[in-house]
């Protein structure tokens, strides 16, 4: 006895020890499935490429304490008039309903959580009239310092009368009495507006002011020309010194918090705003849109595209919420949030829903919440779906209830076996794993109905004489071999994913292994012990379980499937050069599919109008993100639509800031970068942040302006110490764009472009690089720059993706074809028949692959594996068509007789089992998910293309092989006519065989 016959044996004896081993296992393994958890987060599909890794140190080192570990929300208003005074006012009151609300206000980040148009308008209106009181406060204290100055020269012009003795001492003090109340009484009106500790600091300024003009007026009075003093200039300078501290540095708190970022109080901004005339709110609008002031480029980039700056007319208008995650969390969009992020989020929708403006609102959450929905939901559409179909053609294979119940239960447990894998593996459950179900279901039912139905056949052929026991043992012997051999091609189709950068895309290659090894073991042991078990108890209670093999016997189901043969006898070079000229065109296809990885393909459409009709727990959720998406990318920046060069070294090197300067002026050329409202590129690096903080603080200005010596607005001495100025005047700003050490070194700087959303990850990776290659270009070993950000990190997942279709492919080709080659010589047919057996599914990879180009469907995380999914499951096909041919040649001696059994017989089962495998992956195309839909119509074609090829192009090439490679054989053409014997044996020649081979050579 051979080993596949001992292990059919002892499974088909000792069926009870393999019930109880297996259900106890099943139940051990099934424990894990409480344990999966679920990760809808794009961001898992990124690789360890360099650019990724550049973006992790991005966003470990360019943050504060304050925007670490943060997610945005954008929240955009739609109206006829949403620059309005009324809308404004009506958005800083949702402002504060949100603040209201603990559960929302407790996500947000301490300061400037929400920052929008509303809010830059109320704050410019603000400091506006603070800045007017403050002016009028500085000038009173000047005008102060000014009367000083004149007082102190009457007084020195009364010490030199009394020295001369133009006047005597009485008058000398009298004046000197009235002189000093004058000087008290001018202190006094200047500081009326001041603190205590302000006055103070402006009695000292009027002392030194005092001193400094009575040495001056010593010098002019003892030179006709003091002016060209060095001591009266010396003088004169520390006196513009002493004026500034007895104005600006008296004011120096009040200045500091008008030029600082943090927002007043929401009631104040309410109250600025409704205080405004309308002729005083149109004209703090337009100043505040006008574009024409570094510090309005944010007010601006809160703007559509469409908007005209300096107009008071707008239809959109978005504001930034900054909300603190509770873990660590990836920039963009496609960054992990947790479950309470989600839900404030949805939260703040809703109270945007209920206000009487239209709100858009747009985040992580929001998005997260739909691609899980939407899982939930096409798992709920598509597994009843999928089931039904399965039970409808099992109805129509197996005409047996129990058959049907046995095969169901099967499906059950396999999917037990296998997500309590996932479970105890720790593995999460992303959108790749809802085709899982669906994958599993069809290649149960593959195994299921190759055994039950040589089951069948056994039974059919041998009869009431025979026992259940020893026809289930005869079927494993006989297909037992194609289940393993089968097994073991499909599980190298999904493992050869193990060589992809995409981590999961080598979980799903791992887990639709052990799923496939599940079917075997539950199909191959677990089942046909329990329907022996099954059987035997209603046969013995006089019920008669024998049944026809679908497929089997004359009818049209058999006249159907003999079209292959037919054809083989026929012209089977007809057939092979038939198939070669559509293998070249797949071919050319092939080379034309593109590949896409972009958030839209996880979003879900709005669902269908039949999708209503549905019973209430299937009926799907409303979808609106995917709407909102496109309006964002129509109208606004998006915040993960930004690249970003990230320059390592020396970065206080002022060759650095020239090579960012030119830098800026090629992102600004770029076909792809986004263009603000005023027509500008949005770059934000080291010297835009530079010239923004000089263009509201004085002293950094002249620190600014003292280092560009050469006069091209770029700093060329001192950038360190100019680098140390900017962090401690704005250090929020200054740590988006430079990172330095805690020994004070600045290691690296970055600049921030923003790109088109409808750019493609190509071409903005293309020119982003360019731009990084010029800022390093002659650097040395001083500084390097590489080019990353979400859109360029997916570009390289994109990549990956290809590599991926083309290595699987190739790995999955190999490994197949060297298995099979082994595998047949080693069971004593010849090695060529493994190449044969694998040449119909290569012509297949080549016809889905075309299909893809033809019907414009791209390659993405889900459609990326269905060359190793297309030999995975196409070799099945053929194992079984060419296992079973080798079989029936060997035991009936004829061509044309092995060939019409193995394809009414086994093409039979293999109808079957197409039938439902493209059933229920065709129900994915009812999923909610675009790259389910478009996953599941590629796989079914996929099977079906399998499927014509194993039943209508094998056998030409079987025929081919066995004419001039094949054993010795008969080509008489009467055996095409012969009825279909099944092998009642599992393929073993028996003396009845031997016989009838005898007779047909009288």
């Amino acid at each position: 006895m051979s080993l596949p016959e001992r292990l059919a044996d002892a499974i088909a004896t000792h069926t009870r020890i393999v019930l109880v081993v297996l259900l106890l296992s099943t139940a051990v393994v099934g424990a894990g499935m409480p344990r999966v958890d679920d990760d809808s987060s794009l961001s898992q599909f990124e690789s360890d490429s360099p650019e990724a890794k550049a973006l992790e140190r991005i966003d470990g080192d360019f943050t504060s304490d304050q925007r670490e570990n943060t997610t945005s929300v954008q929240l955009i208003v739609r109206g006829d008039d949403v620059l309005s005074k009324d809308s404004m006012i009506s958005s800083l009151e949702f402002q504060q309903e949100l603040r209201a609300n603990e559960s929302i206000n407790s996500t947000f980040v301490e300061n400037q959580s929400i920052t929008g148009v509303e809010n830059i308008v109320a704050v410019t209106a603000i400091r506006s009239e603070q800045s007017a009181e403050l002016n009028e406060t500085r000038s009173q204290l000047q005008d102060g310092l000014n009367r000083s100055i004149g007082l102190q020269r009457q007084y020195e012009q009364l010490n030199e009368s009394y020295e001369n003795g133009a006047i005597n001492q009485t008058a000398y003090q009298t004046r000197s009495a009235q002189l000093e109340a004058q000087f008290d009484a001018v202190v006094e009106n200047a500081t009326a507006d001041v603190s205590g500790n302000q006055t103070e600091r402006y009695e000292s300024a009027v002392a030194q002011a005092r001193t400094i003009e009575s040495q001056r007026y010593q010098i002019r009075a003892q030179t006709d020309a003091p002016s060209e003093n060095d001591e009266y200039q010396n003088l004169s300078s520390q006196l513009e010194g002493v004026y500034r501290a007895g104005t600006y540095g008296v004011l120096e708190e009040e200045y500091a918090a008008l030029q600082g970022s943090e927002q007043p109080p929401l009631e104040e901004q309410i109250d600025a705003l409704e205080d405004l005339d309308e002729r005083e709110y149109e004209r703090t609008l337009t100043r505040t849109l006008s574009g024409n002031e570094s510090e309005d480029n944010f007010a601006i980039a809160l703007m559509p595209t469409s908007y005209e700056p300096g107009s008071t007319q707008a239809d959109a208008r978005m504001t930034y919420l900054t909300q603190r995650t509770d873990t660590e969390t990836t920039s963009g969009m496609a960054g992990a949030v947790s479950d309470r992020i989600i839900e404030s989020q949805l939260q703040i929708r809703d109270l945007a829903d209920a206000r009487d403006q239209e709100y858009l609102v747009f985040g992580g959450g929001v998005i997260t919440d739909e691609i899980e929905r939407s899982m939930g939901d096409s798992l709920a559409i598509v597994g009843p779906l999928a089931l039904l179909f399965v039970v409808i053609a099992l109805v129509v294979a197996y005409r047996d209830l129990l058959d049907i119940v046995l095969g169901i239960v099967g499906i059950v447990a396999v999917l037990v076996w296998t997500f309590g894998f996932m479970g105890w593996a720790g593995i999460a459950f992303n959108q790749m794993f809802v085709a899982v179900p669906v994958l599993l279901i069809g290649l149960s039912i593959d195994y299921a109905i190759h055994v039950f139905m040589r089951h069948r056949e056994q039974r059919e052929e041998v009869g009431s004489t025979d026992s259940v026991r020893g026809s289930m043992s005869i079927a494993l012997a006989g297909v037992g071999v194609a289940l393993v051999w089968v097994t073991a091609t499909t599980v190298i189709g999904f493992l050869s994913n193990l060589v992809s950068p995409i981590g999961p895309i080598r979980e799903f290659g791992i887990v639709s292994s052990v799923g496939i090894v599940a079917a075997l073991v539950v199909f191959g042991a677990l089942i046909p012990a329990a329907k022996i078990e099954v059987d035997e108890f209603l046969e013995a209670h006089g019920f008669d379980r024998r049944k026809r093999a679908f497929g089997t016997g004359e009818g049209r189901f058999s006249d159907a499937l003999a079209v292959g043969s037919v054809a083989a006898r026929k012209a089977p070079v007809v057939v092979l050069i038939g198939a070669l000229v559509l293998t070249a065109g797949g071919v050319y296809g092939a080379t034309q599919v593109d590949t896409s990885f972009e958030q839209e393909d996880f979003i879900a459409d709005s669902p269908p109008d039949w999708t209503d009709n549905l019973p209430g727990s299937l009926q799907p959720g409303e979808y609106q993100a995917k709407n909102d998406l496109d309006y964002v990318n129509d109208h606004f920046q998006r915040e993960d639509s930004q690249a970003q060069i990230l320059v390592e070294g020396t970065v206080s090197d002022p060759a650095v800031l020239e090579r960012i300067d030119a830098a800026r002026s090629e992102a600004a050329d770029s076909d792809t970068a986004y263009e603000l409202a005023t027509g500008e590129a949005d770059v934000q690096d080291p010297l835009s942040t530079m010239e923004s903080v000089a263009g509201r603080n004085e002293s950094f200005e002249e620190s600014f302006e003292a280092a560009d010596t050469d006069g091209d607005d770029v700093p060329d001495e001192n950038v360190s110490a100019l680098y140390d100025q900017l962090f401690e005047i704005d250090e929020e700003a200054a740590s988006q764009v430079l990172h330095r050490t805690d020994d004070g070194e600045y290691q690296s700087a970055r600049l921030v472009i923003a790109v088109q959303p409808s750019a493609s990850s190509g071409d903005t990776t293309s020119e982003m690089r360019d731009i990084a290659g010029s800022i390093e270009a002659d650097s040395g070993d001083r500084w390097s720059a590489i080019a990353t950000g979400d859109p360029i990190v997916s570009y390289i997942v994109e990549q990956d993706l290809l590599d991926t279709v083309i290595e699987s492919l190739l790995i999955t080709l190999v490994a197949v074809f060297v298995f099979l080659t082994v595998a047949y010589r080693l069971t004593g047919s010849s090695a060529t028949l493994g190449v044969v057996t694998l040449l119909p599914v290569a012509f297949s990879v080549s016809w889905i692959l075309g299909t893809m180009f033809v019907i414009g469907m791209p390659f993405n995380i889900l459609t990326g594996m269905i060359t190793s999914l297309t030999i995975g499951l196409g070799v099945a096909y053929s194992i079984h068509v060419s296992d079973r041919y080798s079989l029936e040649l060997e035991r009936q001696g004829n061509v044309w007789s092995a060939l019409r059994t193995t394809v009414t017989g086994t093409g039979g089962a293999l109808l079957g089992s197409a039938a439902t495998t493209v059933g229920g992956f065709g129900t994915l195309a009812f999923a909610i998910l675009p790259a389910l839909q478009q996953f599941g119509i590629i796989t079914a074609l996929t099977i079906t293309y399998a499927f014509l090829a194993s039943v209508v192009v094998l056998p030409a090439l079987l025929v081919l092989w066995t004419r001039y490679l094949g054993p010795d054989v008969s080509f008489d053409p009467s055996g095409a006519r012969r009825p279909t014997p099944a092998a009642s044996d599992g393929g073993r020649r028996t003396a009845a065989d031997d016989r009838s081979a005898e007779g047909d050579e009288r």
